[in-house]
């Protein structure tokens, strides 16, 4: 029976974000309808930590706004992980900051990080059509760093934003070659706040580009379909695991509203998927 591992998200720090990526409704530049707050009470994300594992999730991803690292929210997220570590057993714990240093990683790792996750989004080549206070060799920098501390990387990309089949090939070689252990696959989600407007993938697209990141990452690695795959999938979720994925992200995202959790482990029921229990993908 195929496995199926469920990740949950926990947006610790939102709405903050002084970079343009015209994808992302934390940038303050759009003025999108969110909620936006500092850092959130620690007991508060351990508690909720508590409840994703109660829901299947072997991932847990600690997500903050803003382009990146500094002292502030590294002390904020290893106390975070420590939390968590010590109240709840079995979540293999992802940051996802931003760009990172060695050192930061380092630190984070020393403290209970398990993996971080720093998505490429497109192509080197599209990269400066969705934005322009950071370039995507800062992004690829950051993915090597996180390789040399020993920290699991998990890097994907946003497919809908207005790029070309070449610059979805490049972006998938790209990721193939940083050898990640997982690769979260985002569909293009419109708000109306956002200077891209339009979502321009249907369904067949989505599930090649499944098939081709199951191609180039290989068997054993976790190819997740995450941020709208609720658009495209929604009673066709059999179709994307067939295609090539075996992970989910289950709940809310970052500032979308996700199903419900019981919803999606009824429906791995019916389709007769198991739950995972532990990260081995073998």
């Amino acid at each position: 029976m195929k496995k199926i591992f469920l990740c949950a998200i926990n947006n610790i720090l939102s709405g903050t974000c002084l970079e343009d990526c015209k994808f992302c409704t934390q940038s303050v530049r759009y003025h999108a309808d969110i909620e936006r707050y500092n850092y959130k009470n620690v007991d508060q994300i351990v508690n909720e930590a508590r409840q994703a594992k109660k829901n299947g999730a072997l991932g847990y991803c600690l997500v903050t706004a803003g382009k990146g690292l500094d002292d502030k929210k590294v002390d904020f997220v290893a106390r975070t992980a420590q939390a968590i570590k010590s109240e709840v057993e079995g979540l293999n714990l992802i940051a996802c900051n931003g760009t990172a240093s060695i050192e930061q990683l380092s630190y984070l790792k020393e403290h209970g990080i398990d993996s971080y996750n720093h998505n490429l989004e497109t192509s080197e080549r599209y990269y400066t059509d969705i934005c322009q206070t950071h370039t995507w060799g800062e992004r690829y920098n950051t993915c090597e760093n996180v390789k040399s501390t020993g920290l699991a990387l998990c890097s994907g990309g946003i497919f809908g934003m207005g790029e070309t089949q070449k610059d979805r090939d490049a972006l998938l070689y790209a990721i193939s070659a940083l050898k990640p252990e997982s690769t979260p696959l985002n569909f293009y989600h419109p708000n109306p706040a956002l200077p891209i407007k339009t979502r321009n993938i249907e369904m067949e697209e989505a599930l090649n580009i499944i098939r081709q990141a199951r191609s180039l990452l290989g068997e054993n690695k976790l190819l997740m379909v995450a941020g709208g795959r609720e658009l495209l999938f929604t009673g066709k979720e059999k179709r994307m695991f067939e295609a090539g994925a075996n992970a989910i992200v289950i709940g809310d995202y970052l500032t979308t509203a996700g199903l419900e959790p019981k919803k999606d482990q009824v429906m791995l029921e019916k389709l007769g998927y198991e739950v995972a229990t532990s990260c081995d993908t073998h």
